[in-house]
């Protein structure tokens, strides 16, 4: 089952006045004052570990806090290990609160998909809600509550700037301190460092550069239904040229049917299943009428393709390390699964061998390219798929380099 919205959704995001910056601009006192929480090594318990951490701005502020498991960050201690890839923070502050959309299927009946929250599985509504995670996680930064990260700001070297832009400590309480971190926090990742639209399809679209040959097929083939197909969750308005109409991503979900990752230590355990966003605490108390729990096992957040070249591995198991193999994915999953899968014993493949059985039919196998069958010809050859790679590397944000 497909889980998707077909349009771009557009958020409006204070940069600087009420314009959209489309390169990096200044920080502001309070998007400064986020920065250095961002920096600040001594928020996690034992200190040495920072949300810059894993989300680094030379990796499109994605990473893994100096892991040795390329898929998954180390927390605060060598022995405390995540169980899912970082995904990066870039252009973030675009995704709306977790909500349900109406989507018209082929048939005209209207049906709700899950759209917008923050991490893999949509759990935080905002970027401010975001924060309070990996604080208190205990695989991240460990800390056991609000007191506790409170005294370590009161006691940072920006106490002083803290207290300017949110008034004395004595007149805020632990759960004050932590939210205004927060929204601190959320400015910085507002600001155009995280989202300054200054690739190089962005200059194309702007009639400021053009494609090669190869980049320009890519994005023909990226676009074609019949091919790629990306379109259809990593979208872009393809009449607009203005660049915060291409986030590519519609901030849906889709379960791919990956194959697991072995080296990720939870996954050691064979009855061991990251199902994503059904697993949301509460969501189901959330959920809609016409929408069961079970049909969104397995289901995790399409992430924006923007800077993609420098966010390896891929996919919330980080289950590819380069970019070219997750695309010959997309096309070959279904035609030769022999590529990505284990075989059992008897010679049979064992696809979509990161899901319980019970979930196995909730991946999407109708939409192209997923709709070929074994031993069919892909949607896309190698040729193309090295033109669509092409493509996509052109995304990079100029400063991200």
């Amino acid at each position: 089952m497909k889980l998707k919205f077909f349009s771009v959704l557009t958020a409006i995001v204070v940069i600087s006045g009420s314009q959209l910056a489309y390169a990096e601009e200044p920080l502001t006192p309070r998007q400064s004052l986020g920065q250095r929480i961002f920096n600040d090594k001594n928020l996690s318990e034992p200190a040495g570990q920072a949300c810059s951490s894993c989300h680094d701005e030379s990796k499109a502020f994605t990473g893994n806090g100096g892991s040795a498991i390329a898929a998954i960050a180390q927390g605060s201690t060598a022995d405390k290990l995540g169980v899912r890839n970082v995904p990066t923070l870039k252009y973030m502050a675009y995704s709306p609160s977790l909500i349900f959309r109406g989507e018209a299927d082929e048939k005209g009946e209207v049906n709700l998909v899950p759209t917008g929250g923050q991490f893999w599985d949509g759990r935080a509504n905002s970027l401010v809600d975001q924060v309070h995670g990996p604080l208190f996680n205990k695989v991240e930064m460990n800390n056991t509550d609000a007191s506790a990260v409170a005294a370590k700001i009161m006691r940072s070297d920006y106490a002083a700037q803290f207290e300017k832009e949110f008034g004395p400590f004595a007149k805020q309480d632990p759960k004050m301190i932590l939210a205004n971190a927060a929204t601190a926090l959320a400015v910085f990742e507002s600001s155009s460092r995280f989202m300054s639209f200054s690739s190089k399809f962005d200059s194309v679209l702007q009639g400021k550069m053009t494609f090669t040959p190869q980049e320009a097929r890519g994005f023909e083939l990226f676009k074609n239904e019949e091919k790629g197909n990306c379109l259809s969750c990593h979208v872009g308005k393809v009449e607009s040229t203005d660049p915060t109409d291409w986030l590519f991503t519609d901030f849906t979900y889709d379960n791919l049917g990956l194959p697991r990752n072995q080296s990720i230590p939870a996954n050691m355990n064979a009855n061991y299943f990251d199902l994503g966003i059904c697993k949301q605490e509460g969501l189901d108390k959330k959920l809609p009428p016409s929408i069961k729990l079970e049909s969104l096992c397995g289901a995790f957040k399409v992430p924006t393709l923007r800077n993609v070249a420098l966010t390896a591995p891929y996919f919330h198991n980080g289950s590819f390390s380069n970019l070219r193999d997750a695309v010959k994915f997309y096309v070959t999953r279904d035609t030769n699964p022999e590529l990505w899968y284990p075989k059992l014993a008897d010679g049979t493949v064992q696809k979509f061998n990161d899901l319980p059985v019970s979930a196995v039919e909730n991946v999407n196998i109708t939409e192209k390219p997923y709709d070929r069958k074994l031993g069919e010809t892909p949607r896309l050859n190698d040729e193309e798929i090295d033109a669509v790679v092409a493509f996509l590397k052109t995304l990079t944000d100029e400063k991200s380099e």
